[in-house]
């Protein structure tokens, strides 16, 4: 289901993946704007890999936005910190912050309005809520994430000289939609045993409320404010949020700090490497 709804998801909009693809750098034109992306993409794509072997989950789309960066800066190519600050890092920081209060605010709702009912049922009846929620969420995943990766194929067919703007063909959108079913069909059980097990033990209630929220915020950033947010740092720290509800002890709070290493390590560690991989390639190439 998660598959499908990610494919599906990638249609939606294109708003994040022009803010990608226009809004970070200004890849020169040429084998050098090209040698550049592929940089930032094998940064970007090395530390995903690390992370989920380790089976944290990190932010690939700010691994993909630091790697950009990063080889941008070894290029000597132009970044734009005003969009980097107004439309990554302070969504990086907010979005975090706003899916743990919906998740405690969600899950709080629901065990107030829920109070006097019998627990058997009450579980059977949010198991079946849940399968709606996690459609949302997967659904969601794929509006965000999928724009993020259709970006950097604009940016490259734009460098390429092969389009003239940065609008998404539908072509792209459909190979990125496929790209994203698969990959989430195929590698994702690591990072879902994370969070659903390794943080804090999701029942169906908290497990919709924490989908719930974070869905509401996948939703929002992407179609109002057209910012490529981090799918995975919402959704985990609407599950700490939900989670909280009970206890602060029944969360895990040594997973919860590793992840957040994590993700505070992710822009050095996809931009670093992609800056090296620039360097390296253009001083034997010279392009």
């Amino acid at each position: 289901m998660a598959a499908v709804m990610n494919f599906f998801g990638a249609f939606l909009g294109t708003g994040v993946a022009e803010t990608v693809g226009s809004g970070i750098v200004g890849a020169p034109e040429g084998l050098s704007g090209l040698l550049l992306v592929v940089c930032a993409l094998v940064g970007a794509i090395g530390w995903n890999l690390f992370t989920w072997w380790k089976g944290l989950p990190t932010s690939s789309s700010h691994a993909l936005i630091g790697g950009l960066v990063g080889a941008a800066l070894a290029a000597a190519a132009t970044v734009h910190w005003p969009g980097i600050l107004g439309k990554v890092l302070l969504p990086m920081l907010l979005s975090p912050l706003v899916g743990v209060a919906l998740g405690y605010g969600f899950h709080a709702a629901i065990l107030w309005a829920f109070r006097h009912s019998r627990p058997r049922p009450t579980t059977r009846r949010f198991r079946m809520a849940q399968t709606v929620s996690a459609a949302g969420m997967a659904l969601g995943h794929g509006l965000q994430d999928a724009q993020k990766t259709m970006g950097v194929i604009v940016l490259a067919l734009v460098t390429a000289g092969w389009q003239d703007d940065f609008s998404v063909p539908f072509w792209v959108i459909v190979a990125v939609a496929a790209a994203m079913a698969a990959g989430t069909y195929s590698g994702g059980r690591r990072i879902i045993t994370t969070l659903g097990r390794r943080i804090v033990h999701l029942d169906p209630p908290r497990g919709f409320a924490a989908e719930s929220a974070a869905t509401g915020v996948l939703y929002t950033t992407a179609f109002v404010f057209e910012a490529p947010i981090s799918t995975t740092q919402t959704i985990t720290a609407s599950v700490l949020g939900a989670g909280a509800t009970r206890r602060l002890s029944a969360v895990r709070w040594q997973v919860a700090r590793s992840i957040l290493i994590a993700w505070f390590l992710t822009f050095p560690g996809a931009g670093v490497p992609a800056a090296a991989l620039y360097l390296f390639l253009h001083a034997i190439t010279g392009l």
